[in-house]
Parts: structure tokens; sequence; C-alpha cells
């Protein structure tokens, strides 16, 4: 069953308000308001709720299959926050705010989900994990609360944005600035134009050579590489630009070894038993800079997810192919995690 069709299943869309939000840069968030959904319930001791990072494009609702009974993440064993980030147009955003909204950093929505789980009455995460630009925010509430979190998984992610990812973004958001109409603000006239070519401009860096070469599109419904591309242009409108330019700018300027000393003292403060997955055939969060960064991780390892997707294998639910080496991932890491 799809997720559209389970939509009527789903629990509510829940809000927190931190109150009197400052971001890390000094500046008010006026009205800060963090939505997420909640799956399971909290124990007594406080201590099996796992947190769900939010990643670029997605919502609570795109980790669904991640979860569900029988699996290793389970709502009849966990309390399973799934979190959406600010600037991604379900938590406090441009879209969704009246006010110019300010630039937001990865640790503006640690910070929130932190005050959230204290005013839950969570002890301790047993887990803090997400794909992608998630996997970037789990991999910060560990540096920053390193003693509140059992276990991380980081899928297709990386502790900074690198030259190569750097690029990537650049280009995207140069096909939205292209379009004369982003100016008009998030409430104004969308620029489809823009949205067209900033979809079709991120389907030639999402998949990865090999997709593209020996025709593995075809598994996932295209007819041909001509169709991908035009498709992701279409899937591109139904989002707000300057959402999309906001979450970029976090992604882009994320590092989490800023004012830190550096990735090595950043990512070896983590006491958290951590697993960094990356895509083996990933174009900008990259095998490479994954393997550098294990190297950091006190209580941690790297596990490949072989995949000829690219980015996107680590997109929750792709293929049952990359799914059940995240299922078997996640397995395993929280085996060996158990809550104190």
């Amino acid at each position: 069953m799809s997720l559209d069709q389970a939509s009527t299943a789903l629990p509510a869309l829940e809000s927190f308000q931190p109150g009197d939000f400052r971001l890390v840069s000094g500046r008010p968030l006026p009205g800060a308001q963090l939505s997420y959904r909640r799956y399971g319930q909290l124990n007594p001791a406080g201590d099996n709720c796992v947190v769900l990072f939010s990643y670029y494009t997605g919502t609570d609702r795109s980790y669904a299959p991640w979860f569900g009974p029988g699996q290793a993440l389970d709502p009849s064993r966990h309390c399973i926050l799934a979190v959406n980030h600010f600037g991604g147009g379900v938590s406090s955003s441009p879209s969704n705010t009246a006010a110019e909204f300010p630039p937001v950093q990865i640790a503006d929505t640690v910070r929130a989900v932190r005050q959230l789980l204290e005013h839950l009455g969570v002890q301790r995460l047993r887990l803090a994990a997400g794909w992608s630009l998630g996997g970037m925010q789990s991999l910060e509430f560990a540096i920053r609360y390193p003693r509140e979190v059992e276990a991380v998984f980081a899928c297709c992610s990386a502790a900074r944005c690198a030259e190569t990812n750097q690029v990537f973004l650049d280009g995207l958001a140069a096909a939205l600035h292209a379009d004369p109409r982003f100016a008009n603000g998030p409430h104004g006239e969308p620029p489809e134009v823009g949205l067209d070519a900033f979809g079709r401009v991120y389907a030639g860096w999402a998949y990865s050579e090999e997709f593209y070469a020996t025709g593995i599109y075809r598994e996932l419904g295209y007819r041909d590489p001509a169709e991908v591309v035009a498709s992701w242009g279409r899937d591109h409108l139904e989002h707000n630009a300057h959402d999309l330019m906001t979450s970029l700018r976090m992604w882009r300027t994320a590092d989490l070894g800023a004012q830190r000393g550096g990735l090595r003292p950043a990512l070896s403060s983590i006491t958290a038993r951590t697993v960094l997955m990356p895509s083996t055939t990933d174009t900008y969060f990259t095998l490479r800079e994954s393997r550098a960064e294990a190297r950091y991780l006190v209580a941690g390892e790297l596990r490949e997810l072989r995949s000829p997707l690219g980015h996107v294998a680590g997109r929750p639910g792709i293929r049952p192919q990359e799914q059940s080496q995240v299922e078997s991932c996640l397995q395993s890491l929280l085996a060996t995690t158990n809550p104190t």
C-alpha cells in the first residue's frame, strides 16, 4: 500500500512552539514552529525515542518505508518522531511566514528538536537518523548533545558540504535565480521556469552514470533519460522556490567542524554508536569523504550502501535492494546499542 493510500492512518501532524527562539546566528525566529508526527509511545524510562530528521524536499511523511511492524524501527517498541526541518515548507519556512525569513543553519532545527524532546519527557534518544540532509542533522545532534543519544545513522550524508557538493548546489541555485519571477518572493507568482530547470539540473546529479548508461531508470518507471529529466522538472514545480533556496543555503553552509576546531575533534566527540552509510555511486555526498570522516569516529563505522542509483540509493523505499541494506544496518545498529 502506498503512503498516499495509507494517509488516513497517519497520526496527526503536531506542532511545537519553542518560545522566544533565537537562531545560532543570534537572529530571532518569530513564532517559531517545529512540526512533526509521532508514531508509538514513549516508555516510562523515556529512552525508546527515535528521531528521523527530514531531508531536502522531503517531509515527515517521507520516512514511512523506514519503520513499521516487525522492522528495526517499530512503533510498538519505539516512539518515532519524524521531524520537519526549518525552511522545508512544513515547520517555520518562507512559504508559511509573513515576515522576512532569516537564514537558518543545521544546528537551528537540532536545537529546537532538543527542546521538543525535553518537552515530551525524553531522557535519552535511542537513535538519531536521517538520509542526506537528515543525516547531517543527526550528526549535529550527536556532536552538540553527546550524552543524550545512544546511536546515530547517517545515510548518504556527510559532516560538511564539500566542494563538489557546493558546485552541485550552486548550479541549482543559479537555475532558480535565472527566472525573474524568483524576485516575487515566497508569496508571489512562482518562478515555474526556474523550478523546472532546477529539477532538470538535479536529475543529472541525483543518479549515477551507471543508472543512465545501463537503463536502470526503467526499473523506476522511466522510458528513457529524457523522461527522467522532464519528470524531475515537473516534480519540483510543487515546491516553493524560497523554501528550496532557504534549505539549500542551510545545506551548502553546513560544516559541523566549524568553531569546533575542525571535523576531527567534532566527530571524535561523538560518544554514540554511529554508522555512516554512503552510496558507492553518490556524486556529491561521496564515498571518499565518508571514509575520511569514519576514521574520526571513536565508536563508529562505515557500511557501504552498494547501489547503482547514486545519491538516490538512500531515499526511503526507493527499491527493495537498497531498502533491505538500510533495514539490515538499522537492525544490527540497534541490536548492538541496548538502552541503559
